[in-house]
């Protein structure tokens, strides 16, 4: 049999099964029609509501992408060689931002029912909001957008591209050129996320402001897009497809990144909350007010608990991490407090007296999130399932935890 690198073809599976890949596909196109009919649905419901719902699950679907894109950024600064499978599957969700930008013209038709507050007439009148004009105005707003997009999908294509020749040509020297593209694909990133979380959430109340906020956007990506990575990971290696390049090892390296970055979200969360009840300043605290007011209150205990205290208590151990079952169940609560994160950030500014989950929310989430798994399902489908001629595929499988 062939090798690549030292693994044997006959442990490793190179792509998915034929018919693998069409029960993938059809599982997918099932999710992007019922999203769309369902989001077609709610919009014809209650338009006004059905554009907050679609954002959140329209930034949800991004941040998981953005995730997958730092993901194999950083892999390639750091020069890894734990993650050389991973890193491929990351390439597949972040290979979702395409989708994301289409998935944003909707949005742009929304903007001025969910940005009202300085899309609207009242922004002449309020003295704070014309002197953000020179930021805060539409066609500021939709230039940024799109440079976020171009920012985004060009790395996210570049990468993939490098690898994917990689695996045709076999050159080591392209992993020496992506490795030089990391740290201004870095710098692009941090930047772009940073303010795309300035842009279509903290303006959501142009009044509000956190100099941290950009950073607890990027730790709810991380946490998501490791999530899904667990769950892809997880499902490779359980219909046997990756024995040697991503095996139990992998898998506990997986579950430590998560853990860590749960972490690191509360971290970023607690100081953003202390900073700012320690200031009071009024137009500071009206944020933690408005999601303390009536049920928002049960949501702000939720994310606390949700977020935080449980999936820290359950991944704390070694054994958790390495545990099928376990990682998985963690790795989905975790994406369903991500959203119930999102939620809590858009959603109290259509009401900020209680929180009260419709129908059309679920609409507003399976519509872009059909249409970006449609996406990464062909990724997923037409690729190879990890990069065949990487000059650390040897070292990846050798990985070991102490």
């Amino acid at each position: 049999m062939a090798k690549a690198h030292g693994v044997p073809a006959k442990v490793d599976a190179i792509k998915l099964s034929e018919e693998g890949a069409k029960k993938v596909m059809n599982a997918a196109i099932g999710l992007a029609v019922v999203g769309v009919v369902l989001g077609a649905a709610g919009y014809f419901t209650d338009a006004h509501r059905f554009a907050f719902s679609y954002l959140t699950g329209f930034l949800w679907l991004t941040t998981i992408a953005l995730g997958g894109l730092f993901f194999v950024i950083i892999q390639h600064l750091t020069k890894a060689g734990w993650s050389v499978a991973p890193r491929r599957h990351m390439e597949w969700i972040s290979g979702a931002l395409p989708a994301c930008a289409a998935l944003f013209l909707p949005i742009v038709l929304f903007a001025h029912d969910i940005w009202h507050h300085w899309m609207g007439p009242e922004a002449a009148h309020d003295e704070i909001l014309q002197k953000k004009a020179g930021y805060l105005n539409p066609s500021f707003f939709y230039i940024r957008a799109a440079i976020y997009f171009a920012i985004w999908i060009g790395l996210a294509l570049w990468f993939a591209a490098r690898s994917a020749e990689q695996d045709e040509t076999g050159n080591q020297k392209l992993t020496v050129k992506m490795q030089n593209m990391a740290p201004p694909a870095v710098l692009l990133f941090g930047l772009s996320i940073t303010f795309a979380g300035f842009d279509w959430l903290m303006s959501l109340d142009p009044h509000w402001y956190s100099t941290i906020f950009g950073v607890y956007v990027f730790a709810g990506a991380a946490v998501s897009s490791l999530s899904v990575l667990a769950l892809v990971n997880i499902k490779l290696q359980q219909e046997g497809l990756l024995q040697k390049v991503s095996n139990v090892e992998h898998r506990h390296d997986i579950g430590k990144l998560l853990f860590g970055f749960i972490v690191f979200w509360a971290y970023i969360g607690f100081s953003q909350f202390i900073l700012i009840w320690y200031a009071n300043i009024p137009e500071e605290t009206l944020f933690y007010k408005h999601r303390w007011e009536g049920s928002w209150k049960v949501v702000s205990m939720t994310l606390l608990i949700g977020h935080f205290v449980l999936p820290f208590l359950v991944l704390l151990s070694r054994h958790a991490k390495r545990h099928f079952t376990v990682l998985a169940g963690a790795s989905v609560w975790m994406l369903v407090m991500h959203y119930v994160d999102l939620y809590w950030l858009v959603m109290p500014t259509l009401d900020h007296h209680g929180a009260h989950f419709s129908w059309i929310d679920l609409a507003g989430l399976l519509a872009p999130v059909g249409v970006g798994a449609l996406l990464i399902a062909l990724r997923a489908t037409r690729g190879h399932l990890y990069p065949l001629k990487d000059p650390r595929l040897a070292e990846a499988a050798a990985v070991e935890n102490l």
